[in-house]
């Protein structure tokens, strides 16, 4: 029976670690909005699925470009005030780590849906050694 139950966990563990390798996915940072924390040429790892809280930085769709997506960081949650604009259910606010960029975000765009996520980025593994992204 403890045979049976260590192969049952063994099989449980095997088929977690395959659904969240199917989730990750590799992006390539473009632009220097994120600076210093990614650069552009740095390829980071991405996880779908995933709920993304205040510092996180994630890749979105643009809402007004289909299939465009973007890297920029969490500032707030729904039910957080960002100045004139109180976000609602299913909303956050994002803005780029580097303000001289340029960077299009929340302050030009306005609040981003939440459906509009793709991933919460986890690491940053080229170039260099593999690094969280924080």
């Amino acid at each position: 029976m403890r045979r049976i139950l260590a192969l049952l966990g063994l099989a449980l563990a095997a088929a977690a670690l395959a659904e969240a390798v199917r989730r990750l996915t590799a992006y390539e940072i473009a632009d220097h909005s994120m600076e210093p924390t990614l650069r552009p040429g740095d390829w980071v790892l991405g996880l779908q699925g995933q709920r993304a809280r205040r510092g996180d930085v994630v890749v979105f769709e643009h809402p007004l470009r289909p299939g465009f997506e973007m890297v920029k960081r969490v500032a707030a949650e729904a039910g957080e005030d960002m100045g004139r604009v109180a976000l609602g259910p299913g909303e956050m606010w994002v803005l780029g780590d580097n303000p001289d960029a340029g960077s299009v975000d929340s302050r030009a765009l306005g609040p981003i849906r939440t459906q509009w996520l793709r991933a919460r980025l986890l690491v940053r593994y080229h170039p260099g050694p593999v690094a969280p992204i924080r």
